[in-house]
Formats: structure tokens, C-alpha cells, sequence
């Protein structure tokens, strides 16, 4: 006959409480530590939510007064405005057959800024896209595989 397996003794009834508190209490402090860290950065990306609405409401101030500075010089360089600042400064209106032209030697106007190369660059596929990036998987792996079979 089998024998049947059993304790020669139970545990203390005071020992099934303290493990049944201690097994409570690390499962109160798992929960603390997860919540604690939960709030950590949760803390950390309000702060952070709080730092990007303010730098948008900065963007968004810049960029009204910059429209308005716009707005106002349209305005003081109107057509309209800039002769009568013209006339009050007692500048005349003259009509072409009234201006004298000369031609300075050696003077040829302002110049365009040139920047960067004038020649026009050849521009090549290949140039632009190694060899190595216009083969496919499929190529690569046959190509790979017929070295590795003559070897």
C-alpha cells in the first residue's frame, strides 16, 4: 500500500498569521513603489506640458508682434505716405525729360550677390544612389548564396 505524504506537524498558528501580514505588507509595498514611480513621472510630464504651453503662448505673442510690425511698416511705406515725408522733407517731383543722366566710367551699378557655384552641377543617378543601396533583398541573397556554393 502506498504511503500517504503528510506533515508530522502544522505550522504554528501565530507562523500562518505573520507570513499571511508579511505576504500583505510586500504586496502594500509593490503597489506603493509602482504608484509612487506612476506619479514620479507623471509629476515630470505635466511639468513638462506646462513648460511647452508656456513657450507657445511666448511663440504666439512673438509672432502677433511681428505681424503688427509688419502691419505698421506697410503702413509708415505706403505710397501715399512716403510723398507726403518727401514733400514735407522738400523733395520735387520731376518728370523724365527734366533728369540728366550720366554714364560714370568704370561704375556699373549695384551688383547681384552670387552664392555658391554658377556652373550648373551634373547630377547623375549614380551620384545620388550608391550601388549598393539599388539592389534587392532577393539579388543580395543570390548573389551571396553563388559565392558561398564556389567556395
Amino acid at each position: 500500500m502506498p504511503k500517504k505524504n503528510s506533515q508530522a506537524h502544522q505550522q504554528a498558528p501565530w507562523r500562518i498569521q505573520l507570513q499571511r501580514i508579511g505576504i500583505f505588507l510586500l504586496a502594500v509595498v509593490v503597489i506603493s513603489l509602482v504608484a509612487s514611480v506612476y506619479l514620479y513621472f507623471s509629476a515630470q510630464i505635466a511639468d513638462v506640458g506646462v513648460e511647452i504651453w508656456r513657450i507657445e503662448e511666448t511663440r504666439e505673442a512673438a509672432y502677433y508682434d511681428i505681424e503688427n510690425l509688419q502691419t505698421e511698416l506697410a503702413k509708415e511705406t505706403a505710397v501715399s505716405k512716403m510723398q507726403e515725408r518727401a514733400k514735407e522733407m522738400g523733395f520735387v517731383r520731376y518728370s523724365p525729360q527734366e533728369v540728366e543722366y550720366m554714364v560714370i566710367k568704370g561704375y556699373y551699378g549695384k551688383q547681384p550677390a552670387i552664392i555658391g557655384d554658377t556652373t550648373p552641377a551634373e547630377i547623375t543617378p549614380d551620384a545620388i544612389i550608391k550601388p549598393v543601396y539599388t539592389q534587392s533583398l532577393w539579388e543580395w541573397l543570390l548573389e551571396n548564396l553563388l559565392k558561398m556554393g564556389s567556395k
